[in-house]
């Protein structure tokens, strides 16, 4: 019997020089894929990466996971501030083809909810050929935040997940399917598809 749900590839990548040098653990990959794995029902084939703050190896880790890896979705954590060696959102702008500003917009908003200084983060999202890559928080409770929204909210805060299977769809990928438990992703009707078994 086949597989109910498409698989997908995703590239989580820690962008980090003490961490990438063995002077602390990194955290930030085992938070990306703790979350994933609770939110989506797709197989997951993942790509990790733990790199240092140059711009040159973040661009040509994100060329290698879209271009060569394949990579449907490529998620990075780490380097968005504005300290000298944050240099993760020009790594990622320099590899771009279409910049998505919603989703830094977004994730600021969610993030101005707990603390005033997240106006000085700098995540950005972009489209390189058929994957969508987005720069997260550093934090591991910030990254879920980020992903989830604050659903407890009046009104409620959308979390910049909701939006991209749907993303995901208009450039090409697998259909993402989530827990919506933890994230309803959402998609016009039109563009719904029967649940496997259902």
């Amino acid at each position: 019997m086949s597989e109910p749900y498409e698989p997908v590839r995703i590239g989580v990548v820690s962008v980090s020089d003490r961490a990438s040098s063995g002077i602390y653990e990194d955290k930030g990959i085992p938070a990306l894929q703790d979350w994933l794995m609770r939110a989506l029902k797709n197989p997951i084939e993942w790509q990790t990466r733990l790199i240092p703050d140059e711009l040159e190896v973040i661009s040509a880790t994100l060329r290698e996971l879209v271009d060569d890896v394949k990579c449907d979705l490529v998620l990075t954590t780490g380097g968005t501030g504005p300290a000298p060696r944050d240099l993760t959102p020009e790594a990622t702008l320099a590899v771009a083809h279409k910049v998505m500003p919603g989703f830094g917009e977004q994730m600021r908003q969610i993030s101005l909810a707990f603390v005033p200084t997240a106006i000085l983060s700098r995540q950005v999202a972009v489209i390189r050929g058929n994957a969508l890559i987005i720069n997260l928080p550093g934090q591991p409770k910030s990254i879920a935040e980020t992903l989830q929204g604050l659903p407890e909210r009046n009104p409620p805060v959308h979390g910049i997940f909701a939006a991209v299977p749907y993303c995901i769809d208009l450039i090409g990928g697998p259909y993402i399917e989530t827990d919506p438990s933890l994230c309803k992703a959402f998609r016009p009707k039109s563009a719904q598809r029967t649940p496997p078994g259902g």
